[in-house]
Formats: C-alpha cells, sequence, structure tokens
C-alpha cells in the first residue's frame, strides 16, 4: 500500500505546555486556587490545626501524584461488541501498548511490565499507538523494552506519535521492524481469519505527520471490519469524515494526567481535546483512547494502562 511522504524530523521539539498546544482545566486551577486561599486564611487567623490538615492532604497527594500512581499502572479489559462482527472474529483478542515515552521517569519499568502482561495474556494481535519514545536516544532501548512480547499470530502493527517524529520516525520504524512489528503509515494490512477479513490500518500522526484516510483506506475490502490505528483520538472528528471506522484504538492524551470526579482531566494536548480517556461510542464508530504507560511523572486518579480487547459479535 502506499503512503503519504514523512515529514523530516523536528529537532529539538519536545514538550510545549503553552495554552495553544495544552489545555487546561479551569475547574482544575480554580480548585487549585481555592486551596491555596483556604491554607493562607486558616494561616492568617491563627488556625493551625486546619493549617497544618490542609497542607498534611497536599503534600500526600503531591507524593502519591509523583512517587506512586506514576509507576502503578493496570491492565484493563475491554469487551468491544461490534454488530457486524463475523462469527469468524467472534472472540478474537488484542492487545493495546500506548505511549511508552522511553527517556522519562518510570517508562522503562512500565513498559517492561506492559510487555510481561501481554506475554501472559498472548493476545491474537498486538498495537501500538505511538509516543514510543520522548528522547532520541531512548530509541536504542526498545529492543531491550521490548523483548519478551509474545508472536500474536495476526501480526504486530504500530503507527507514530507526535514525539516520534521529533525524535526520529525513520530510526524508531525500523527499529520496530527489525523487532518484527509493522509501522502503518497511512496505509493498511488485511488480516485474513477463516474466510473473513479484518483491515487493520495506520493513520500517519495528525500534530507533525500527514494523515490521509483516502490513502490509508485505498484499495480496502468495502465490507471487512475496519480497525484504525491513530495516535490522535480526535482524528475521529477531523480526518475520519464519513469514512466507515468500526472500531478506532489511539492514546495521546495520557488522560489528562490527573483527573477526579467533578474536575474532570488536568491537562489534555491539542488533537485530544475532544476525548480524554476510557471506551466511546461516536455514531458507528467505537472509540478507546488509553492513558497510556508513561509521559510526565504526574498522575492522580489516572494511572498508567495497557489493555486488552475481545471483539464480540452482538449490539454496541
Amino acid at each position: 500500500m502506499t503512503h503519504t511522504a514523512q515529514k523530516p524530523r523536528h529537532k529539538g521539539r519536545r514538550f510545549d505546555p503553552s495554552p495553544g498546544k495544552i489545555r487546561y482545566s479551569r475547574r482544575w486551577i480554580g480548585a487549585t486556587v481555592a486551596g491555596g486561599v483556604l491554607t493562607t486564611a486558616a494561616l492568617a487567623t491563627g488556625r493551625l490545626k486546619t493549617t497544618a490538615l490542609l497542607g498534611s492532604i497536599g503534600a500526600t497527594s503531591l507524593a502519591y501524584a509523583t512517587l506512586y500512581e506514576p509507576r502503578s499502572p493496570r491492565l484493563e479489559r475491554i469487551t468491544l461488541n461490534l454488530p457486524r462482527l463475523p462469527l469468524a472474529l467472534d472472540g478474537l483478542r488484542i492487545g493495546q501498548i500506548s505511549d511508552m515515552h522511553l527517556g522519562l521517569r518510570y517508562t522503562t519499568e512500565n513498559s517492561r511490565w506492559a510487555v510481561h502482561q501481554m506475554a501472559a495474556e498472548e493476545p491474537d494481535m498486538l498495537v501500538f499507538t505511538g509516543d514510543f519514545v520522548s528522547y532520541e536516544h531512548a530509541i536504542a532501548e526498545l529492543p531491550f523494552v521490548l523483548e519478551g512480547l509474545p508472536r500474536a499470530p495476526l501480526g504486530r502493527f504500530a503507527v507514530p506519535g507526535n514525539h516520534d517524529y521529533w525524535e526520529g520516525v525513520p530510526e524508531i520504524k525500523q527499529t520496530l521492524t527489525d523487532l518484527d512489528i509493522e509501522m502503518l503509515i497511512n496505509e493498511h494490512r488485511p488480516v485474513t481469519i477463516g474466510k473473513e477479513t479484518l483491515v487493520v490500518a495506520g493513520l500517519d500522526d495528525m500534530w507533525d505527520g500527514v494523515p490521509d484516510i483516502e490513502v490509508t483506506l485505498q484499495h480496502a475490502p468495502p465490507q471487512s471490519v475496519r480497525l484504525l490505528l491513530a495516535h490522535c483520538p480526535d482524528a475521529l472528528d477531523y480526518i475520519i469524515r464519513g469514512q466507515r471506522i468500526d472500531v478506532q484504538l489511539s492514546g495521546h492524551t495520557h488522560g489528562g494526567h490527573m483527573r477526579l470526579p467533578g474536575l474532570g482531566s488536568f491537562c489534555l494536548p491539542r488533537f485530544g481535546w475532544h476525548y480524554a480517556s476510557g471506551h466511546f461510542h461516536v455514531n458507528e464508530t467505537q472509540l478507546y483512547v488509553s492513558r497510556g504507560l508513561g509521559g510526565l511523572p504526574l498522575r492522580l486518579g489516572c494511572p498508567p494502562e495497557a489493555t486488552i480487547f475481545t471483539l464480540q459479535r452482538g449490539s454496541a
């Protein structure tokens, strides 16, 4: 399958926290300001026990969010009920690993944990939804980190993320190829199960790639179930443009890093503003957005994850 040309590496472009690239929650900002005001007021009025309590809550939360939760990944199990799923694909299992971000704190350990989970689960297919590294030097870690992955009889597929473009998609793609993981950039692969075909499509990154859904699905069997890998979840709104997609698997957002009831996600990156994390039904498409394994070592109510999907024939 043909695909559009890759953009060159963006030297020196890494995390940009500016409001144009990251959207911060006003609720979180308001709650933080309110907490600061309460603490200041308690201190000013001599309520030392209240001040100590508020300070203790803040310190404990900070320690938990920086030292515990970022290194405590979870294996999520998701069943996707698909009305159009042929019987031959009923029960098919897919493992997803996303946003490893090698080079940052805890990411090697979390990624090795995910590999061990996949080896124990032995899914039929493995998919990687981008942002393998946060720093160019970490590309060399990939063979060690991914050592022990199960073979996955229906294939191992990947798409690039924005950080991969910043640090070197050609080098990452070659490394993955050597590990028998195929990176799909605006292209698809038909996977045959019995007499049925599952189309596995990989869309280029929205941030620094050249995503083209028409090229991606060119000559794809029209009646087959379609699984789309797209690093940025908002591709469903901006890029798909009416193309029939049964399942889209994405990452990119890290769930907002911190997420609590009533406050929502603390911060979300560009092209991840519409779907923060979890399972969504959008018209005929089921979208799942992984919280990913890495990113900045800050997590609260939003633990890192690896995911096992089971496709099941039935109403969504």
